[in-house]
């Protein structure tokens, strides 16, 4: 892994992570264009690098968390269903799903019709949009977190599986793209919390590796902030049809992949 890595994969993480196409198949997909080997220190960075992300969420909701308190409340009864599965899938998901491209290749295709097939429902009035996020109650806060939760596997979207479940119960675009963005705080922090615990002994292995994760931490923050930004004003106009055909073309794609 060389710097020029560090700087590609941070700029693809905080591009993707908060919209709905799947950082983690996006980080598998760069990194085996790039051949970069798939060691236990680059699924850690892929993982770590995640946090950089999460402050930019910090730097622009901080204010909004402050002012609502029942915000905190929710997302610690949504992140609950997804830490549990997290915790019971750690490994399975580190050695299995992050090496198979055939996996991602379902999800991305799966995922992709599903943000099509919504916004058809939408469009037919089948779904109304009308809710915000200070109308979620703790019964809709927990299924949030269920639905989440299958976001453990990679090409499924955390931020995509979040924001279709909660337009599915009615609320606005924009309104669970920012809860999605609230969620990711402690489900990501405790990620990489949680995988720098395990895999503490290789930050002193080489002390390389201390500065590629900071390279890519920062990176990541800057893209991220970005990224956050455009895609709220990109929703309050737009539907999320544009990212599904996005995911069945990149689905395609990997089936030259190998």
């Amino acid at each position: 892994m060389s710097f020029i890595h560090v700087v590609i994969l941070g700029l693809v993480e905080g591009i993707t992570e908060f919209l709905p196409i799947s950082s983690t198949a996006h980080l598998i997909i760069t990194s085996r264009l790039l051949n970069i080997p798939q060691t236990e220190f680059q699924k850690f960075f892929e993982v770590f690098i995640q946090s950089g992300a999460i402050l930019a969420v910090v730097f622009l909701y901080i204010q909004y968390i402050i002012k609502n308190p029942k915000v905190i409340k929710n997302i610690i009864i949504s992140f609950i269903p997804t830490a549990v599965v997290g915790f019971l899938l750690h490994k399975v998901i580190k050695n299995y799903f992050f090496d198979s491209l055939r996996l991602i290749e379902v999800t991305m295709f799966s995922v992709g019709v599903l943000f099509i097939v919504f916004e058809l429902l939408v469009k037919n009035k089948k779904i109304n949009l009308k809710k915000s996020i200070n109308q979620l109650s703790v019964r809709h806060a927990i299924a949030v977190g269920i639905v989440q939760s299958l976001a453990v596997v990679p090409g499924v979207s955390r931020a995509g599986a979040v924001m279709l479940g909660m337009m599915g119960m009615g609320y606005k675009r924009e309104e669970s793209a920012t809860y999605s963005f609230l969620l990711a705080m402690p489900t990501i922090f405790a990620a990489s919390a949680f995988d720098l615990y395990q895999s503490k002994q290789l930050l002193f292995s080489n002390l390389s590796n201390i500065w590629f994760l900071v390279f890519g931490f920062l990176i990541s923050f800057v893209f991220a902030y970005i990224s956050i930004k455009w895609l709220i004003n990109y929703l309050k106009k737009n539907t999320l049809s544009g990212f599904g055909i996005y995911r069945v073309l990149i689905s395609l794609v990997l089936l030259f992949i190998k």
